[in-house]
């Protein structure tokens, strides 16, 4: 009841300061609002179990050759045979590839992204269907039906939960064409390693059934997932796979050359899937935990200020018999109801807030499309509240009975103690402390943003417009596809205001990593092949592609319909492999070939792979086109005539005068009039392909820069307050200095250069606090990032200059003091 007590009469006292409390309330509101919005982030992304059954035993294992550039380079059949046959610590495994497919015949014509999986992977990874049923034993083999389950999300957004999808069959069109069955939707989900919209049996891809799927031992293109054995460990199943990829090693050493640097490793399925996103929302739980540090600052020093403002009051109840004890249970009970009214529009705060973190989030994490807001939300709300009022409560220094008479009961002036100021300057300190790490933090940011926007590409982004028209073959003869773009692009270069149309086999940025990825190897006139010959990334084109996209042809020329006619193989090199491959020589009319042993499982006839490999004359040099990544590098490429290669995949880049969007309509208009069942899709120029790959930059950046823009703005309230109540507790001091001679402009300047010396001991304390956290998360997180000199001193100079605009307004109220009212304060 005596905490009762002190609610009620807590609550009457501050009524009496409505503006205090307002400031306090909402500065707690922002600071818990924030914690507790991230924190379920965190804990929906991080911690959250996976829906999969037994997801303690679920391991996802991985072959890389990091010297050779390939994180993850997937495995062959042969190789998942070989870890099946000698891992006993993983009792289950389950394969998955991914693919990309055109979809016919459930709605409209579209490209999806596709996995095809084992007959036994569903019970691996533990999912279960919503609707329907999954892939099971029965649908191995090559003699199966052609079956798919569709993803619950691609389900639920594109067909509406419709049930009536359940027994539909649609044509598939890849490497190769099938038609396949919808049997089923998989339950709510991560879908991993790819973002798939369907998954199918191997029949739904002859590639998969093909001999050299089956045989090749470099043909890598399968994810392998597994379940520990009972009572394994992820130690001992690393181990073993360690051991039997020692002996493929041995065994097949062609498989494995020493420059790729190989190796195989597991790590537990959900470290997996979060991977992408840990980083970026440990940082970002960092970065809340110091706006709720410079909020407890601040707000610590308006309590400060009001305790000070209040020791006749508690000394006289100090003097009438109160303890200790009871005076701070007294200030508890003020925190209290301060932190609770808080937290109580904190968690107002946090609910639109965690929807807007979470779009953010799933560019790293699809977990964080599906995070609802829960009770954890009112949990951690509630429990930084608690936190927050006791450190509240225990900040400000108590009167006891004995030293009441040493409190001037009488005085109604402002008296701060030595311990009082000292105080009040630590937590401005830590305030401009917190907001430098911040500050610096989101300059970084921006500095890394900006360069990304303003590197030159190297192409026309702005008048070319990129449409998705994937190479349909369904039943087609390879030249029947080819003479279908032809005819395309005719129809289009008719369009008014289009002034070059051509085929291209890769999106610049969206594609990136596709066309095998690293690239393949290949060799040249006057050099010598071998198992250390160069990559170089292929690429398929057509006449008038470098027209299209504004990249000059610097010696030779381009393609022309007469290469279709021509026996003789040509191409045209990117101006950096010209140069690695002929030094100081003409290299238009040499010769480059293909000599990477896995285009001994390309797709095609004999004659058509020998014409593949075998020597190609060089007529033309162009500019480089880095189409992998926004900061252009050095680019090695070889660009083959779309006539004299199998197509993949498939995009067409219309560069015109006027605004290229206008041209989506007439565009699909021609190509569905050719081909109805052909998909038209992800219409875009380049700039906007571009923008949306910068998207995670340019939300980092606005992230944070919120973040520490809030943080400034507290910091400067902060030093402000601090230096106004300095300022009025030392009016009778300053009335002195006046009337021995003291000119109000020392006065001013006094004030300036104490605030700008606390902002300057708070950036040095953030600076040293800043690295020493960035070298022990290093050691954690590989791919975190140390600010540049830039970053830093912009941010040093702007807490610099804040605390110089904040504290003006104290200064010149300094220099304002009446001299014969400063006499009488006392």
């Amino acid at each position: 009841m005596l905490f009762f007590r002190d609610l009620r009469v807590a609550f009457h006292s501050l009524m009496r300061s409505k503006g205090l409390a307002t400031i306090v309330i909402l500065t707690l509101a922002l600071g818990i609002g924030a914690n507790a919005a991230i924190f379920t982030l965190v804990r929906g992304v991080l911690l959250k179990p996976l829906v999969n059954r037994d997801e303690n035993r679920l391991v996802y294992i991985r072959q890389s050759a990091p010297s050779g550039g390939q994180d993850n380079t997937t495995f062959s059949v042969p190789e998942i045979k070989d870890i099946e046959g000698g891992v006993r610590s993983v009792s289950e495994f389950g394969d998955f590839s991914a693919m990309d497919f055109t979809m016919v015949g459930l709605g409209e014509p579209r490209g999806v992204q596709g996995g095809v999986v084992s007959g036994n992977y569903f019970e691996v990874v533990g999912l279960r269907p919503v609707l329907g049923r999954l892939i099971g034993p029965q649908d191995d083999g090559p003699n199966a039906a052609g079956v798919i389950v569709l993803t619950y999300r691609f389900w639920s957004t594109v067909y509406k939960k419709d049930p009536n999808v359940i027994g539909k069959t649609v044509r598939l069109s890849s490497i190769g064409d099938r038609p396949a069955t919808v049997i089923g939707v998989l339950e709510p989900s991560v879908p991993y390693p790819a973002d798939t919209e369907i998954i199918g049996n191997i029949v739904i891809s002859p590639h998969h059934l093909s001999a050299t799927m089956v045989t090749g031992r470099i043909h890598r293109m399968t994810e392998l997932f597994g379940k520990l054995a009972p009572g394994a460990t992820l130690d001992q199943a690393r181990t073993e796979l360690r051991t039997v990829y020692a002996s493929m090693e041995k065994d097949h050493p062609d498989a494995y050359p020493d420059n790729g640097g190989y190796r195989i490793d597991a790590k537990m399925l959900r470290d997996q899937i979060t991977s992408g996103a840990r980083t970026v929302l440990l940082v970002l739980l960092a970065a809340s935990g110091l706006v709720f540090i410079i909020a407890c600052s601040n707000v610590a020093n308006l309590i400060l200020a009001r305790t000070v403002r209040r020791e006749g009051e508690l000394s006289i109840r100090a003097a009438l018999g109160a303890s200790t004890g009871a005076l701070r249970r007294m200030l508890l009970a003020e925190s209290l109801l301060l932190c609770g009214a808080g937290a109580a529009i904190a968690l107002i705060i946090a609910q639109p807030l965690v929807t807007i973190l979470a779009r953010y989030a799933s560019r790293f994490s699809v977990r964080a499309l599906d995070l609802a807001v829960d009770f954890s939300l009112l949990w951690v709300g509630v429990a930084l509240a608690v936190v927050a009022a006791v450190i509240l409560a225990f900040v400000p220094r108590l009167p006891s009975a004995n030293a009441s008479n040493g409190m001037n009961l009488a005085s109604g002036s402002v008296r701060i103690t030595s311990s009082t100021g000292r105080r009040q300057r630590i937590f401005a300190v830590t305030q401009i402390a917190a907001s430098f790490v911040l500050l610096a933090g989101a300059c970084m940011l921006i500095t890394t943003l900006i360069a990304l926007q303003t590197t030159q590409s190297g192409v026309d982004t702005r008048q070319v417009l990129v449409v998705d028209v994937p190479a349909l073959y369904n039943g087609k003869t390879p030249q029947q596809v080819l003479d279908f773009y032809k005819e395309s692009i005719r129809r289009i270069d008719a369009l008014p205001g289009v002034t070059e149309t051509a085929f291209g086999m890769i999106a610049p940025w969206r594609d990136a990593g596709g066309g095998f990825g690293v690239g393949l190897q290949f060799s040249g006139d006057g050099h010598v092949h071998g198992k250390d010959d160069p990559r170089a990334l292929w690429r398929t084109i057509s006449p008038g592609f470098f027209t299209a996209l504004g990249v000059p042809i610097v010696a030779g020329r381009d393609f022309n319909t007469l290469d279709d006619q021509n026996r003789e193989p040509v191409v045209i090199v990117s101006a950096s492999l010209a140069q690695r491959m002929f030094p100081g020589q003409d290299p238009i009319n040499r010769h480059v070939y293909w000599t990477d042993p896995v285009l001994e499982f390309m797709e095609g006839t004999a004659s058509e792979k020998a014409r593949f490999t075998s020597p190609h004359r060089i007529i033309g040099v162009a500019a480089d086109v880095d189409d992998e990544h926004i900061v252009p590098a050095p680019t090695s490429a070889i660009y083959g005539t779309f006539a004299d290669s199998r197509m993949f995949g498939g995009h067409l880049f219309i560069h015109t005068t006027a605004n290229p969007y206008a041209l989506v309509t007439p565009v699909t208009k021609i190509i569905r009039d050719m081909s109805a069942d052909e998909p038209v899709e992800h219409a875009a120029t380049l700039e906007d392909i571009r923008a949306k790959v910068l998207a995670p930059d340019r939300l980092n950046s606005l992230v944070f820069g919120v973040f520490a823009g809030v943080a400034l703005l507290i910091a400067i309230v902060g030093v402000t307050g601090v230096l106004a109540f300095s300022v009025s507790a030392r009016t009778r001091e300053f009335g002195i200095r006046l009337a021995l001679g003291s000119q109000p402009e020392n006065l001013l300047r006094g004030v300036v250069a104490e605030g700008v010396v606390m902002a300057a001991v708070g950036v040095v304390a953030g600076a040293a606090f800043g690295l020493v956290v960035a070298r022990v998360a290093g050691s954690y997180f590989g791919d975190l990032k140390m600010p540049g000199a830039l970053p830093v001193i912009v941010s040093a100079f702007v807490l610099l200059g804040a605390a110089v605009v904040a504290s003006m307004l104290p200064a010149a109220r300094a220099a304002r003091v009446d001299l014969i009212q400063a006499l009488r304060s006392e």
